[in-house]
């Protein structure tokens, strides 16, 4: 079975949704996580990219919805 490549369409789509307007929405964000989840299972290199996408969004972006969706996320991924 060949290794998935949905965490480099994942790092390609946060790059286009912070180019956009600097900032990572919480829809953005959870269109993000459907992406790693589509194949049932969130990998390695999935985490990693979910990890450092969060690691970009600043404290002012967070309001209550994204602090709710990056606690979804954290879980989902173990973090």
């Amino acid at each position: 079975m060949s290794e998935s490549r949905d965490y480099l369409e994942l790092s390609f789509r946060s790059i286009q949704c912070f180019a956009n307007d600097g900032r990572l929405d919480v829809h953005e964000l959870g269109a993000l996580l459907d992406i790693a989840e589509r194949d049932g299972v969130i990998d390695d290199n999935e985490i990693r990219v979910l990890k450092n996408i969060v690691a970009r969004i600043k404290p002012e972006e967070i309001d209550q919805a994204m602090q709710d969706k990056m606690a979804q996320v954290m879980q989902k991924i173990g973090a």
